[in-house]
């Protein structure tokens, strides 16, 4: 098996321990909290310590876990605990986000604050206003209720307000025990152990901080893949669970209503069995003076105060005039009307008229008239006959249905909410470890690949290697093939500058030997063209180094002179063997035909221009410099041109010095060289005349260097 997988199972290992180790703590540390306040009626909470705790040291996924499952295990007690869960996770997150930024610091006490400040609104605003939602307002309860009545006694505050104030004073006391619990927690751990707790996913190699923060800056050209996935996958909880609590919300409503209609039918049976059908008529026209009525009257009186959701209860007897009251039973807040008053009709029963005149039984009716928002339920009351003599009704208000229905809906969001957190939360962390991560890894190690040499692509390559990914899936895939592609893509590259060292050695070979040629001609000559370059290249070094035409003195430039330099006789080829080899003085006509070899050698080279293109050979442009130019003087006297001062390219005013002084210091046939000093003093001499005083200067100064190649044998 691969030593890198066993590493990572076992640093995964023992990551888990380390995370469980600290989500246990943690979950302990809130639960001692809860119970600590439970015991002295300390009016605070304490129960968010572990979770910040757990937020700060572990990172997102410890201080969610512990935040979600305190407020589970608290609901197996008071499951009301359970809708806070949201609030606790929110916080965990904060605590982790807070702790990144190095906000958990006794040296800048304003951050500290600003913890305690949001963790305040999220428990304390948050939290209060969650409380009003779920349960609807409810001044003076809780731990904040004492704090909440003497804010209310002030007189300044309503009681929503004073509620609110005392919730938000209450948890800021609290958190800010919190935070300062977490913060010395923090500072008094080692950092080794800190680095150990931090609950990290990673399936690769750890990045350091500093290409953490690289990869977060680098900017995508639209959304970042992190975004996109947040994205879909809350939107994917957020249909899911919204389809699930709106079909939670209309199932709950629907049996809350069944509920009351049930409630309903068993009120108007038993208000229907008090009632004598084959005394309604008398009922109607005699009213209390009836025998019995004022007890039936009070069965409807007790029937209608026995829940609070029942409105009114009733009988009518239902004619083409509108609804005669038999019986009315009075409410706390309304009077019941009279026997034998006439009652219209409300809009609501219209097409149900036929039916109630027939006596015919109707289905429950829910109307939102000048009543209120009502359900009514009709019993029709059969005398022995078999005729309706009239309708017992029972309304049911409606409102505490809504109320409970939007409590209901704010509950089950409020559960939502935590595992919506939680998940959201989980899922982040696993495509930032799965998925962005090794990404962003291999982008910032391929966008940093430097070909500019053999060590710096080793290094490159090392780098992907040392990424060292391993996801197990097509990410993993990627990362292998980037991997094989980029070492294939190295092995290539010194491929074929292997190829190219062997082509330019012999180029170069093949130009020496073609200078050699030239040379064979000129038995005066010998080294001259090896050592014509030597010198060129010295001078140029120190012309670099002086800083002297720097903006010309590139490597590449260097390197072009150097190789081009051995052709700057190559005209010689086309003069004749006479004059190149006469042992005396040239006569001028002579001299006349010699002259010409720069011009002759240009056309050579330019011949050869003409056949490889510049890219190829950027060297020949030099060399056709080189041959054209380099007996022309700085005081603009030479040939064939007669160009002066910087008009004369730097490498022809280059070998013109390197070219003069190995004239003066070789042994010819017909003179012996001078030596290094009488040659210089004649240098020195032609500066501003003869030759470039800066290009003089610097070789002036290279004297060691000089000397050596003037001395060395140069036979290869």
């Amino acid at each position: 098996m691969d030593s890198s997988l066993v590493d990572h199972d076992a640093q995964r290992r023992t990551r888990r321990l380390y995370a469980a180790a600290l989500c246990a703590a943690g979950l302990l540390v809130n639960f001692i909290g809860v119970r600590i306040v439970h015991a002295t009626g300390v009016p605070l909470y304490i129960d968010n310590i572990g979770s910040a705790l757990a937020g700060a040291l572990g990172g997102v996924i410890p201080g969610v876990v512990v935040g979600f499952f305190t407020n589970l295990i608290n609901g197996i007690g008071d499951f009301t605990t359970v809708y806070y869960g949201s609030l606790t996770v929110l916080i965990a997150i904060c605590s982790a986000w807070f702790e990144r930024k190095g906000c958990y610091t006794f040296k800048k006490p304003w951050r500290l604050l600003a913890v305690i400040a949001v963790f305040t609104l999220i428990g304390g605003g948050l939290g209060s206003l969650l409380t009003w939602t779920l349960y609807g307002f409810s001044f003076g309860e809780g731990v904040s209720a004492p704090l909440a009545h003497r804010l209310y006694e002030a007189g300044h505050l309503s009681k929503f307000w004073s509620q609110f104030l005392a919730d938000m004073l209450i948890d800021l006391a609290d958190k800010t025990i919190t935070v300062l619990i977490v913060a010395a927690v923090l500072n008094l751990l080692p950092a080794d152990l800190r680095k150990r707790l931090f609950f990290a996913g990673w399936r690769q190699a750890p990045l350091s901080d500093e290409t953490l923060t690289e990869a977060e800056k680098k900017q995508s050209r639209r959304v970042s893949l992190r975004s996109k996935i947040v994205f879909f996958a809350a939107a994917a909880m957020i249909v899911i669970a919204g389809a699930i609590t709106a079909l939670s919300f209309v199932h709950y409503r629907n049996a809350a209503i069944e509920e009351q209609i049930e409630q309903a039918r068993g009120v108007v049976r038993v208000a229907a069995a008090a009632i004598d059908p084959e005394r309604v008529d008398e009922y109607i026209e005699r009213g209390e003076e009836a025998e019995g009525y004022a007890i039936i009257d009070g069965r409807f009186y007790d029937l209608a105060n026995s829940s609070e959701n029942i409105q009114y209860v009733y009988a009518y007897q239902i004619r083409e005039d509108g609804c005669h009251v038999v019986f009315d039973a009075d409410t706390p807040e309304t009077e019941g009307s009279a026997p034998g008053e006439v009652i219209e009709f409300d809009e609501a029963f219209a097409e149900y008229l036929p039916a109630l005149l027939a006596g015919e039984p109707i289905e429950p009716i829910v109307s939102n008239e000048k009543y209120g928002w009502l359900l009514t339920v009709y019993e029709p009351v059969y005398d022995s006959g078999g005729r309706c003599r009239c309708y017992v009704g029972a309304d049911i208000d409606m409102s505490g249905i809504s109320a409970d229905g939007y409590q209901f809906l704010a509950r089950v969001v409020s559960l939502f909410l935590g595992f919506f957190l939680l998940i959201l939360a989980t899922t982040l962390w696993l495509a930032e470890y799965h998925i962005i991560l090794p990404i962003n890894a291999m982008s910032l190690s391929t966008g940093r690949f430097a070909y500019d040499s053999g060590t710096a692509r080793e290094e490159s390559v090392e780098s992907i290697r040392a990424l060292d990914i391993l996801t197990g899936d097509e990410i993993e895939n990627l990362y292998h093939s980037v991997t094989k592609t980029t070492e294939d893509m190295v092995a290539a590259i010194e491929h074929e500058e292997h190829q190219k060292q062997v082509i330019s050695r012999l180029q170069n070979g093949l130009i020496l030997v073609l200078a050699d040629m030239v040379e064979s001609r000129d038995t005066c000559t010998g080294q001259h063209v090896r050592k014509t370059a030597a010198y060129s290249e010295i001078i140029m070094r120190e012309l670099k180094r002086e800083g002297v035409y720097a903006d010309q003195l590139t490597e590449e430039y260097i390197s072009d002179v150097i190789n081009s330099a051995p052709l700057h006789d190559i005209g010689k080829i086309k003069v004749s063997d006479l004059i190149l080899n006469k042992p005396g003085r040239l006569t001028d006509e002579e001299f006349a035909v010699m002259k010409t070899h720069t011009v002759e050698g240009a056309h050579v080279i330019e011949h050869a221009m003409h056949m490889v293109s510049e890219e190829d050979s950027p060297y020949l442009k030099e060399a056709d410099n080189l041959a054209m130019y380099h007996h022309e003087k700085w005081n603009g006297s030479g040939y064939p041109v007669g160009l002066k001062g910087e008009e004369i390219p730097l490498s022809a005013r280059i070998m013109a010095v390197a070219d003069v002084f190995d004239a003066l210091v070789s042994k010819r046939s017909y003179k012996d060289g001078l030596s290094y000093e009488k040659a210089m003093d004649i240098i020195l001499a032609g500066a501003g005349s003869h030759f470039d005083p800066a290009v003089v200067h610097a070789f002036a100064q290279a004297e060691e260097k000089v000397r050596e190649v003037m001395n060395a044998n140069m036979d290869i």
